[in-house]
């Protein structure tokens, strides 16, 4: 028996859910990279996170943080006299995340420090929910590329193969750049959420009982 093996790569810009063959993990292997941002006021580490923060491709401007996927798809066929058949597949994600780091909460006062936490925390959040959207979408191309009929050749196989993962990395770019215009427009609302629970818990651990 011939086994071929083909390993795609492919890069997806970022600011950016019963298969035949058993489910792969789809693994994200992620690092992080910080930006340190000054200021002493709301208003100067807003202006510093606009200033300082990674500029995304997609939308050519900077912002408070930002993660970078590389796509990785590796696909084994196997074939024989007569058909080609897929023998596995696995897709990993590589994700470099970046997030601000203030270097002046000591010379800040109480509540600036307070918004900060709670707003460094919500910056991360939602750079961590964008690898669980590419983890999804990683995962649907495992299943779908899995499900796929035995064809005459190996290079017709290929070639779908190729179709639709690229069909899902476009869903998957379409899926993230949604969850960033709901993350933007409910943010104001989001942010006070927390700083209201936030004040809560110190409130309670004042005044215990």
């Amino acid at each position: 028996m011939k086994r071929t093996t083909l390993t795609l790569t492919f890069l997806a810009p970022v600011l950016m859910a019963a298969s035949v063959l058993p489910a792969a993990s789809a693994d994200i292997s992620r690092s992080y990279s910080y930006f340190s941002i000054g200021g002493k006021t709301l208003g100067e580490i807003e202006e510093q996170l606009r200033s300082r923060g990674p500029e995304v491709q997609s939308t050519g401007q900077r912002h408070p943080g930002a993660t970078r996927m590389e796509f990785k798809t590796k696909i084994t066929y196997e074939e024989d006299e007569r058909r080609c058949r897929i023998a596995a597949v696995n897709v990993s994600v590589d994700a470099q995340v970046f997030l601000p780091r203030w270097r002046n909460r000591k010379r800040a006062e109480p509540e600036t420090a307070l918004i900060w936490d709670t707003l460094s925390k919500d910056i991360k959040r939602h750079e961590e929910s964008h690898l669980g959207i590419a983890k999804r979408y990683a995962r649907k191309i495992e299943e779908d590329v899995a499900r796929l009929r035995p064809r005459a050749s190996c290079e017709a196989l290929q070639e779908r193969a190729e179709k639709i993962t690229e069909k899902t990395l476009n869903a998957h770019d379409a899926a993230q750049a949604r969850f960033d215009r709901i993350e933007s427009g409910n943010f104001e609302w989001r942010l006070m959420r927390l700083l209201n629970y936030r004040l809560e818990q110190l409130e309670r651990g004042r005044n215990p009982g």
